[in-house]
């Protein structure tokens, strides 16, 4: 008879719902419902940019009633103006949203033009992660929600395209997992050349640049059921480990007019359903 090892008892056991979170939950305590967008790139230069940020707001407020966060996975704006215009123009577009808005940043966040003027880290925080409800650790920050754990790791690289996980945010993501709670990884550079890139100045540009050490220290744990990445504007959903990888299309990406892509997820008792959807 073949063996199964613990660490794949575990995700089996995970994914089957074999294992409850907490005694007599209820439903609800075991859903968590979210939508993932990722490189908007909204510039206020770019009328268009910014109307689509409306319409996304708009069309999440009308169909999608009942979620629990929209995830916005970075690029969020292209930081190209003086001062912090563009970022109020975006907090004020996502602060329409019924339910709450969580970030991470994005290449373009972390490389403001001109540079040193527009939003940096401190501000970018300031702004984005001031709720209460987050447990913010340098650049990253955690929260839990209906028995998950949702983490946004910061993968950027100050003034640069590509990106690395620091030896603190893989520090403060082990720790979170060692909850052993279910746990979802919000984040900007995908884990995996999952393109098929040939060229190697390419690859370094958007897969996350120590992926191999990053794989090793967190998607060793059974408890990391799902990651949420973008960077790429291609779309992804694959396995790693046992944990589902997701990149998301770029928003920047229509399918046709006014046809801006996000994705839906919705995980019950840690199953997880996911589907690409387009505000029209």
């Amino acid at each position: 008879m073949s063996q199964i090892s613990r660490r794949g008892f575990m995700k089996t056991a995970l994914a089957m719902g074999a294992l409850p979170l907490v005694a007599n939950e209820s439903k609800k305590e075991n859903t968590l419902k979210v939508i993932h967008i990722t490189d908007s790139h909204m510039d206020l230069a770019d009328t268009a940019s910014v109307e689509a940020m409306e319409l996304m707001a708009e069309f999440i407020n009308k169909e999608y009633k009942d979620l629990d966060f929209v995830l916005f996975g970075g690029d969020n704006f292209n930081n190209n103006v003086a001062g912090n215009k563009d970022a109020l123009k975006f907090k004020e577009i996502i602060d329409k949203l019924h339910c709450p808005a969580l970030l991470v940043r994005g290449n373009k966040e972390s490389s403001p033009k001109p540079k040193g003027d527009s939003i940096n880290l401190d501000e970018f925080k300031n702004m984005f992660l001031e709720d209460k409800s987050l447990l913010v650790d340098g650049r990253d920050w955690l929260l839990e929600k209906n028995g998950y754990l949702i983490l946004g790791l910061d993968s950027c690289i100050e003034n640069a395209n590509n990106g690395l996980y620091t030896k603190e945010t893989i520090a403060f993501a082990k720790k979170a997992l060692q909850s052993k709670k279910p746990t979802i990884i919000l984040n900007h550079h995908p884990y995996t050349n999952y393109w098929k890139g040939t060229e190697a100045n390419d690859i370094h540009k958007y897969v996350l640049n120590n992926t191999d050490e990053v794989q090793k220290e967190l998607f060793s744990f059974s408890n990391l059921i799902l990651t949420l990445s973008g960077h790429k504007h291609i779309d992804s959903v694959k396995e790693l480990h046992g944990t589902k990888a997701i990149v998301t299309r770029g928003f920047v990406r229509p399918l046709d007019l006014d046809m801006y892509p996000m994705r839906y997820v919705e995980i019950n008792n840690v199953q997880i359903s996911e589907k690409l959807i387009y505000t029209s």
